[in-house]
């Protein structure tokens, strides 16, 4: 591995470090690095410094199950958007384009709709996620007279469409008190309410997307070439594109699941990470994993800190992606 690569790795894998250490430390009780250290040191060897009950609370209870859904959301986004831009042949692909975001905000409105639990909401938005991408699939692979991938992108713009106006239809017909509000704040995301059951839950079907894509990793770079070239090289290219869809889609669908909709994560990141290292599929998805929980952490951290109220996640993303997508744009241009 060459030096550049190399020091991608390190400054990804440091930024992640620093910015989970600032995301425990910061927030409406503000811990000090020698709370954090004692605190670490009686957890890891069963030291016996004396740490406030408060401190351990705040870590253990409330910041930590937040930090650990900052990481698997923003890891399983970006390695989601690394995948999908690698079958698309395209950098501006995010993990939503096949509707599963918006299958699962159908499925979550659903169960705020008819006010159920929060078990039940999380498990209809992964769901619908997942039903979303085989009804654009089952689209895609029966029109056969067009280019598959076109075939798919359509399919998933029309799915996608038809279920954000059902969302629309459900929010006039939603109580304006009491649905109406936790529809809106769903749908702009949060970390907040994320226990350890929510990431107990979610983290398998991540972690079975990721295993998914590790094995495919080297086929991964033959997607950029054409079927026919793909094929004459003992590739299937069709099951290969399907195993994709469903590795992306189970990995996308778990984080909406648990986090709502954050956008930006899957369309910045890989876009980042392919600047800094290239397009190679097997060096370019950990970097993409490390940079997007490394910025999904931060914004996640910058809204519960710059405002007496907390700004979502969602707001943040849209609001420092743009710019930041336009900066890498030019610049990829320029060079």
């Amino acid at each position: 591995m060459t030096r550049p690569r190399v020091t991608a790795y390190a400054l990804a894998l440091s930024a992640l470090l620093l910015l989970t250490a600032l995301a425990f430390a910061v927030g409406r009780y503000p811990l000090s690095p020698g709370e954090l250290a004692a605190l670490a040191a009686n957890k890891l060897f069963d030291a016996g410094y004396a740490v406030p009950p408060t401190a351990e609370t705040v870590v253990m209870q409330v910041r930590g199950p937040r930090i650990l859904a900052a990481l698997l959301v923003g890891a399983a986004l970006a390695a989601a958007g690394t995948a999908y831009q690698g079958m698309f042949r395209n950098p501006l692909v995010s993990p939503d384009l096949l509707g599963v975001s918006a299958g699962a905000a159908l499925g979550a409105v659903l169960g705020i709709f008819f006010s159920q639990s929060v078990l039940v909401i999380q498990f209809g938005a992964f769901a619908g996620g997942l039903l979303a991408v085989a009804v654009v699939t089952a689209v895609g692979a029966s029109v056969r007279r067009h280019d598959p991938i076109l075939a798919l992108i359509l399919a998933g713009i029309v799915i996608g469409t038809l279920f954000g106006s059902m969302i629309g239809l459900l929010k006039v017909l939603a109580d304006p008190y009491n649905q109406l509000p936790a529809i809106t704040f769903w749908l702009l995301g949060s970390l907040a309410a994320v226990a350890p059951r929510d990431l107990a839950l979610a983290a398998p079907f991540a972690l079975a997307g990721l295993i998914t894509l590790y094995l495919l990793r080297w086929r991964m770079n033959l997607l950029s070439l054409s079927d026919d070239e793909a094929n004459a090289l003992g590739v299937p290219v069709t099951r290969l594109r399907i195993a994709v869809v469903c590795a992306a889609t189970l990995m996308t669908a778990a984080a909406v699941a648990i986090s709502g909709i954050i956008g930006w994560v899957g369309l910045l990141i890989p876009h980042a990470a392919r600047l800094l290292i290239g397009p190679e599929f097997s060096r370019l998805l950990p970097l993409s994993m490390l940079l997007g929980a490394a910025f999904l952490l931060a914004v996640d951290t910058l809204g519960r800190s710059i405002a007496p109220i907390e700004v979502p996640p969602g707001v943040l993303t849209a609001l420092i992606g743009t710019p930041f997508f336009l900066w890498l744009f030019a610049t990829a241009r320029r060079s």
